[in-house]
């Protein structure tokens, strides 16, 4: 299922040994995530003793929220997404529906942690910088935090400004990745997933599915970074990602989330 890269640090302490993994393609909408719980709850019960950071380009899917799940238009967002191609899915972290494709990537970091809870914030703050970062250093004007109307709106959202329209109208900014995280006694994982190519299927199917589900948002702020940079694909990111990594191969995982240094 997954391709074990020779792992990227190694620390003086043996438990310290980063586990850089690519999933080869999707195993379904629904097993992604369950893989992802699957892969916490290992190192949890300590199968899993290094961190690991785990990369795929998943299948259509849309993610909703818990909450959205109880919300009467539910069912009929469900069809919605069935018609734009998109799997619906209910994911265990997060908030509001979220889609991605395969001009996404999804990182999953996983990582053993007696005190799962301490930086539980920080960690928010500290991937978004580091994934901005990345962006940045790859020609995308990233930046963190909410914008308005945005969906799945989060204090930690990962945007980019776009480039004046035709005639030079102003153009708001879009979200390019927005992150989860969820906390078991022993371990956590962080979740993101980011939206580098292709932005008009994801609007396309945010647009029916928040009409549905009765939830206001504006469609513009639904992208992908090649609507500031065309030249940037998946694989310029998750190269952009593991090198952020290696800098501090070293140390233990709270200095992966210092801002990265532009290459």
């Amino acid at each position: 299922m997954l391709e074990v890269v020779q792992p990227l640090a190694r620390h003086a302490a043996p438990s310290v040994v980063l586990q850089w993994t690519r999933q080869g393609s999707s195993l379904g909408p629904a097993e992604d995530l369950d893989y992802g719980i699957t892969l916490l709850r290992a190192a949890q019960n300590g199968v899993i003793t290094s961190p690991m950071v785990r990369l795929y380009r998943p299948a259509p899917t849309v993610a909703f929220g818990q909450r959205d799940a109880r919300l009467p238009g539910f069912a009929r967002a469900q069809q919605a997404c069935r018609a734009h191609g998109f799997a619906p899915v209910v994911r265990r972290a997060g908030g509001r529906a979220a889609a991605y494709h395969a001009g996404s990537v999804v990182v999953d970091h996983i990582q053993r942690d007696q005190d799962a809870m301490q930086g539980f914030q920080d960690r928010f703050a500290g991937f978004g910088e580091m994934f901005a970062q990345v962006f940045r250093n790859a020609g995308v004007p990233a930046a963190v935090g909410e914008i308005p109307g945005e969906y799945c709106p989060g204090e930690y959202s990962v945007h980019t400004p776009l480039p004046p329209g035709p005639g030079g109208a102003a153009r708001g900014p879009v979200k390019l990745a927005g992150t989860a995280q969820r906390v078991v006694k022993g371990a956590w994982l962080f979740s993101s997933s980011v939206v580098v190519e292709d932005p008009a299927p994801i609007r396309d199917v945010l647009v029916d599915v928040y009409e549905a589900l009765g939830l206001d948002w504006d469609p513009a702020t639904a992208g992908a970074a090649t609507d500031a940079a065309p030249g940037v694909d998946v694989e310029t990111f998750a190269a952009g990602l593991r090198a952020a990594y290696r800098p501090v191969e070293d140390r233990p995982w709270a200095d992966l989330l210092q801002a990265v240094p532009p290459q």
